[in-house]
């Protein structure tokens, strides 16, 4: 690989992840959410419940910043609270996915559709490739992150 490869290769992640950046933000002002609030509640949605302790630990975020989420989260009724009855410090976040899909389903079935056409302009072989940098990238980026957050 020549060091134009290399530097064509930043410039394109870093226009990339850039322009993710941009369309979410865009996304969760069109929805009346902060992007952070927006990326979360993807996370959130992605389990049938999760912990607010487990929140914390898979974002890196404070007790108290998981708090001020759930509250804000709760009041535009994208997910509910539910107690532990043995113990009520202990919070179960439960998603509304059908309020979150009303909210944000337009937008991501159009941005859906507009991949697909992108796709499938790829061979497999092409998008085994894709795929790989992602996953192997990704894992990157949560090592980076554990680091950071648990040095």
């Amino acid at each position: 690989m020549t060091k134009d490869n290399i530097q064509n290769f930043r410039e394109t992640s870093r226009a990339y992840s850039d322009a993710s950046i941009f369309m979410h933000e865009a996304i969760a002002r069109k929805a009346g959410l902060s992007s952070t609030d927006h990326k979360y509640l993807g996370l959130i949605l992605k389990y049938e419940s999760i912990t607010a302790g487990e929140i914390s630990k898979l974002t890196g975020l404070t007790t108290g910043a998981v708090t001020g989420l759930i509250d804000r989260l709760e009041k535009k009724e994208l997910i509910k609270r539910q107690f532990i009855k043995e113990d009520r410090r202990k919070v179960i976040i439960i998603p509304n996915v059908e309020n979150s899909m009303k909210l944000l389903g337009p937008v991501f079935e159009e941005l859906q559709q507009k991949n697909l056409a992108l796709i499938s302009g790829f061979s497999k072989k092409e998008i085994e490739t894709i795929e790989r940098y992602f996953r192997e990238a990704t894992v990157l980026m949560k090592e980076t992150a554990d680091h950071l957050n648990n040095p």
